[in-house]
């Protein structure tokens, strides 16, 4: 009997001091960043910091379901703390990804909803993450909505593009306190703190089972969570679909049994190099299921590699003239050849005769579909039989354009089903990535983004190029299509061109140019060396986001130094410092001052005690390979 009284004393005491504690702070391994969750007159608030100074402002975390708030009239029912700490392989700016955070689910109740519900946050020295979580029974469906704030420092400026190509927009840079409320911004959102004292991004991870979230400025330096129902249904959806489907998505999903967020996710760096080589998004993401990918990413049928593509540059299409794509891009030393939408017109047997004839030159073929013959479960797995059979490795599945939960859930419908034909994706005409690298290793790209298949009628690409790494591309993988060297090109040079290719992540780059364009170019030597994966990255310091993207990046022994110019012709010094020790050769690609559709090339030894100074105009760049001499 007393043990049974101390029980309850006990009990009553852990409750007791739980609803007298109102603030949960979660701080990061290295003890530099802090998430502070907060209870406020039984509401529930957030703010973060880094060293002592706020890099979130205080605010709100609103979850409503079935349109009652979930998130007031709230008390504490206990808190409980864990770690995390292991490494796993990746794709994207480095081979291994460090997972090592402090976290803490905090269980709640509404009182006035009689409800319980968890909020579970993590703190890493790179950055902070949390979620809600609601246990429902089988059966049981509810629906959920957003609107929780993400409030800026006073002086931040933010890179954002709007709604209206879904996530293809071109970025613009404000003073926080410039975005209007109503305006629309697609994550990941990147913002310089003030005082150039470091850089957030916003963004999610572990987007499943829950439709998308958007933000949307509330005019008083923050911006509110929104989830796809509430998004404008923009002009790709409009194109693909109908003004009738966009009014059936636009209504709030319903959810069945436990409801889990994705993480909504703050990236926080003291500078580029560590915004773009963060792990956040991926350690959020699931693990993936080993009876679909016994080696995770290096599962034996997952091969990175690089892709010819007829689409942007011409190419008889016909299986004739995909025949000399794909002998063309054995000359290039490329795994594979990507065929466009005319397939649709062949028959097996020429499908196969192009797969074997491919394969003389070690050259495998992928193939693009439509987005809407993938919403009939039956029509996709008569596609991924079909592939399967006929040697297919790849497809290009295209114009989802929509972050609903209906669509959320066919990305996931198709990852799965293609894994299980053993098929590789790239998706098209799609949301931001999410982790999904980690979880479904067979999505070897995703387009999100304004890339140059969108013509010739773009303005200041060069500011676009060097402004994506540090914005779109901090999410993952970004399939942008990269390499022209005709006038779609508009400013940039051949040398920025090629220099895409090696600063913008895609586990399979599908070239723009046509190969024989390619194999004339004075570049070929190092297009024929591009790696599709990297075991490191580095950021160096003359980077600025718009304005230079300059990269150092390591596949194996080799390194390559990439740069992206933007709107002012400029020359820098690039400290070699990043080297391993010994003499490398450095096969150069510079700017041609006269000329942008021209390569000026030389050769070069150096230490990581030197330094290489590289001209580039307006819109140019420069690049070395540095191999190393035994």
């Amino acid at each position: 009997m007393r043990k049974f009284i101390s029980a309850i004393l006990i009990g009553a005491c852990a409750l007791t001091y739980a609803n007298a504690q109102t603030q949960f702070p979660v701080t990061s391994p290295d003890g530099s960043i802090s998430l502070v969750l907060k209870l406020k007159d039984k509401e529930l608030y957030y703010e973060v910091e880094k060293n002592g100074v706020k890099v979130l402002v205080e605010a709100p975390i609103r979850l409503t379901i079935d349109e009652s708030e979930l998130c007031n009239s709230v008390e504490v029912l206990s808190s409980d703390t864990y770690k995390t700490d292991n490494t796993y392989p990746i794709r994207g700016s480095h081979s291994l990804a460090v997972d090592k955070s402090n976290g803490q689910i905090i269980k709640l109740r509404n009182n006035s909803l009689k409800t319980d519900f968890s909020l579970e946050a993590r703190a890493y020295n790179d950055g902070v993450a949390f979620r809600m979580i609601l246990s429902g029974k089988q059966g049981e469906i509810r629906t959920p909505d957003e609107h929780t704030l993400f409030t800026l420092p006073v002086g931040s400026t933010v890179w954002y593009h709007d709604m209206y190509c879904h996530y293809e927009g071109i970025h613009q840079k404000k003073d926080i306190s410039e975005i209007m409320q109503g305006e629309w911004a697609a994550p990941p959102v990147t913002v310089q703190l003030p005082g150039e004292s470091g850089y957030l991004c916003i963004t999610e991870s572990a987007l499943m089972n829950y439709a998308g979230m958007s933000l949307q400025a509330n005019g008083k330096n923050g911006f509110e969570t929104k989830l796809g129902h509430a998004q404008p249904a923009g002009y790709p959806f409009a194109h693909d679909y109908s003004l009738a489907e966009a009014r059936r998505l636009s209504k709030p999903a319903a959810l069945a049994g436990t409801i889990i967020t994705p993480w909504r996710t703050i990236i926080i760096a003291d500078n580029l190099n560590e915004l773009v080589n963060s792990d956040l998004i991926t350690n959020l993401a699931p693990a993936p299921d080993k009876r679909l990918f016994p080696k995770g990413i290096n599962t034996d049928w997952i091969k990175p590699g690089r892709s010819v593509w007829c689409w942007l540059d011409g190419g008889a299409r016909t299986v004739e003239g995909m025949k000399e794509f794909s002998k063309l891009a054995g000359e290039l030393g490329f795994e594979y050849n990507t065929v466009d939408a005319f397939w649709y017109r062949w028959t097996d047997e020429q499908l196969k005769d192009l797969v074997d004839y491919s394969a003389q030159f070690g050259v495998k073929i992928w193939l693009w579909r439509h987005g809407r013959d993938m919403r009939d479960p039956q029509k996709r797995k008569e596609l991924f039989e079909r592939c399967r059979r006929l040697g297919i490795v790849g497809l290009k599945l295209d114009a989802f354009s929509h972050e609903s939960k209906e669509f959320v859930d066919l990305y996931q419908s198709c990852l799965k089903e293609a894994a299980e034909y053993k098929l590789m994706l790239n998706i098209h005409g799609s949301n931001k990535p999410a982790g999904e690298v980690r979880t479904w290793p067979n999505e070897m790209s995703r387009e999100g983004i304004r890339g140059l298949e969108y013509g010739k009628n773009q303005y200041e690409w060069s500011t676009h190029n060097t402004t994506l790494p540090f914005t779109r591309l901090v999410a993952g993988a970004g399939d942008y299509t990269p390499v022209v060297f005709g006038e779609r090109r508009l400013e940039t040079s051949w040398v920025h061109q090629v220099a895409t290719a090696l600063v913008f992540n895609s586990s399979v780059i599908f070239f723009g140019s046509h190969p024989k364009t390619m194999l004339d170019n004075p570049a070929v030597k190092l297009l024929k060396q591009i790696p599709a994966t990297w075991d490191e990255t580095v950021v160096l310091p003359s980077s600025r986001i718009g304005e230079v993207a300059a990269f150092a990046r390591r596949s194996g022994k080799t390194w390559f130094l990439a740069v992206l110019n933007g709107q002012e012709e400029r020359s820098l010094q690039f400290p070699l410092s990043f080297l391993g020790d010994g003499w490398y050769e450095g096969m150069v690609l510079n700017d041609r001052p006269s000329d942008a559709a021209a390569i000026k090339t030389e050769r070069v030894f150096c230490r990581k005690s030197d330094a290489l100074t590289g001209y580039m105009r307006t819109g140019g760049g420069y690049i070395v390979m540095f191999t190393p001499q035994e």
